[in-house]
């Protein structure tokens, strides 16, 4: 049934009524939303651009999930074979490898600890290597015991893997006695050459020069740092001091007290952790190509 003259009339003025009294434009609390939306939007921006990202987490978390973030492992179904492994093309399947390293040594030798562990950093995988396990003391030369373990637990995996390499040796606080001064001024030498006798020894098992780098960090460099970092990612190794601490003030009025080499070097255990030879799968963002590709067949 259709509508009447009246209704009609009165339909009409309602709809001439209704679009005369909507304002032209966006409503008035639309340019507010608009503003806090790109506040936070800036907010996680500036969130993102201060954390410190671990790259091996973020690939266990993508492998978990079953996403591809870098590279994929390619599992070929095939087994170890002669200390041959399959290609390990990223941190976490690294990581996981190294982990399964050491429960082997675990179940071999129950009484006694590992020589290595593992930990990262947003510069990679780290492998520690006990100092005291792997060179004399105030020497250079290499234990055997440290190319066996090169030999069945890094090598190979350096191999079946495409990041660079570093080598760093480390050493805790105390001074270089004065014997060993004609061979080594300080620890920065020491722990050079330490790096340097590994890097060496790699070569001549045939890993590819340009993929490793050298370097001794002296007793600048305790093992603590790395667990600072991951607790205030703000914290910044190069403010480190060797005896007088650096006091920072918080906002709400208290004083927090930074680490020094000492106070990261005041137990005989913390020293025998500072000795150490450190071996970094650097995060493939901290290379380019031209030394150490990122993929199995560049």
């Amino acid at each position: 049934m259709g509508m009447t003259a009246g209704e009609k009339k009165a339909w009409k003025k309602g709809f001439s009524a209704g679009e005369d009294s909507v304002e032209e434009g966006l409503p008035g609390w639309f340019g507010t939303f608009a503003d806090m939306m790109t506040l936070l939007f800036a907010f996680f921006v500036l969130l993102a651009a201060i954390s410190t990202m671990d790259p091996v987490k973020l690939q266990e978390m993508a492998n978990s999930q079953g996403k591809s973030l870098g590279s994929k492992i390619k599992a070929q179904g095939k087994a170890e074979e002669e200390g041959e492994f399959e290609p390990i093309e990223n941190l976490a399947a690294m990581k996981k490898e190294m982990k399964e390293a050491i429960e082997e040594m675990k179940k071999e030798n129950p009484a006694g600890d590992p020589p290595l562990d593992v930990q990262t950093s947003s510069k990679g995988l780290i492998v520690n290597i006990k100092g005291d396990f792997a060179f004399p003391s105030g020497k250079a030369d290499m234990k055997p015991e440290l190319g066996e373990l090169l030999d069945k637990e890094i090598i190979p995996r350096i191999m079946a893997s495409p990041f660079q390499i570093e080598v760093a040796g480390h050493s805790d606080s105390d001074p270089m006695p004065k014997k060993w001064q004609k061979f080594y001024k300080s620890n920065w030498e020491l722990s050079a050459a330490r790096g340097g006798t590994v890097v060496r020894y790699m070569i001549e098992k045939g890993v590819p020069a340009p993929r490793l780098l050298a370097a001794g960090y002296g007793d600048w460099y305790p093992k603590g740092i790395d667990s600072l970092k991951k607790v205030n990612p703000m914290y910044n190794p190069l403010t480190l001091t060797w005896k007088d601490p650096i006091i920072r003030k918080n906002k709400d009025g208290t004083e927090v007290i930074m680490p020094t080499v000492l106070s990261l070097n005041k137990t005989p255990k913390q020293k025998a952790a500072n000795r150490r030879i450190q071996i970094t799968f650097i995060n493939p963002p901290h290379h380019g190509k031209g030394r150490s590709a990122t993929k199995m067949d560049d």
